[in-house]
């Protein structure tokens, strides 16, 4: 292929796993990520210069029809304008979570004193990087059972130039004393798993086999465990009037209010997402 517009084709063309609107912007990603052609490049359709280093196209594709998921073949994907690395060992951030994240920045945009912030569940550290980033005047901490994905995580701070205080710790069996000596925060933030095993059957092959099962799935018969875990935790280390926020199963909104409620946390909110879905509850502790 001589031309931007003809290597994009081309690629489109062989990606036959995904709709065609998908492949053309994962062709668009491949070739900014490889060869930094942007898509003004295909559109005036630049001219190749001879002799440029490509990639294995036709590898590359044959792992996209594989269903190996893009972000996992460059080794990163965008959050929030940064760029985070990702693997097999996290969750590749969703353009829902960045929802997620605005919120909290909004609610914390104005400098208070001593604001502290635990991200729990924090994968690819995406939530507390982007929070630390965005909110300079908070202390961030995050926490994960797994110790690949803080590996990452914490690989994610130092290439951002992020401050995040990381730790291990299982929400649904947390031990004390709390990492780092925090007693109590002024916020709650936090991705769980929420997809019920029975929901699997309708996912994409590219997350049920490259994305970890441990960070997406929870038991059909107790689909709200860490909502009430983490519900639970704020009662104990949220100060007065501090905040927690949550991403939800679109399926489990009004039961997941009902979880704060009935541990008397007030202002529960149900909010919803960019496609109009049950999507976060927020609630405060009085």
């Amino acid at each position: 292929m001589t031309s931007a517009r003809q290597l994009y084709l081309y690629i489109t063309k062989k990606i036959q796993v995904y709709p065609e609107k998908e492949a053309q912007a994962i062709a668009f990603m491949l070739l900014e990520h490889y060869m930094r052609i942007r898509n003004i490049d295909v559109l005036v359709d630049r001219p190749i210069p001879e002799n440029t280093a490509q990639p294995d196209w036709d590898n590359i594709i044959q792992r996209l029809n594989d269903n190996e998921p893009v972000q996992h073949i460059i080794g990163s994907t965008e959050f929030c304008g940064l760029e985070f690395r990702v693997s097999s060992s996290v969750l590749i951030p969703r353009p829902e979570t960045e929802e997620l994240v605005r919120m909290v920045t909004r609610d914390y945009a104005e400098p208070e004193k001593n604001i502290s912030i635990l991200d729990i569940g924090t994968g690819s550290g995406c939530i507390a990087i982007v929070l630390a980033r965005f909110l300079p005047h908070v202390s961030v901490h995050a926490w994960d059972v797994s110790d690949e994905a803080l590996e990452v995580a914490r690989e994610n701070a130092r290439q951002l130039i992020a401050d995040v205080t990381f730790a291990k710790q299982d929400m649904l069996n947390v031990t004390f004393p709390l990492p780092g000596n925090v007693i109590q925060f002024d916020c709650l933030v936090s991705n769980p798993p929420y997809v019920t095993y029975s929901e699997a059957e309708h996912m994409r092959p590219n997350v049920l086999r490259f994305e970890p099962h441990e960070a997406l799935f929870v038991e059909d018969n107790d689909p709200l465990l860490f909502y009430k875990a983490i519900a639970d935790f704020g009662i104990h280390h949220l100060k007065h009037e501090g905040k927690c926020y949550v991403e939800i199963n679109e399926h489990f909104g009004a039961e997941t209010k009902t979880v704060f409620e009935e541990r008397k946390y007030t202002n529960v909110e149900i909010l919803r997402d960019i496609h109009g879905k049950d999507r976060f509850v927020r609630a405060v502790w009085e």
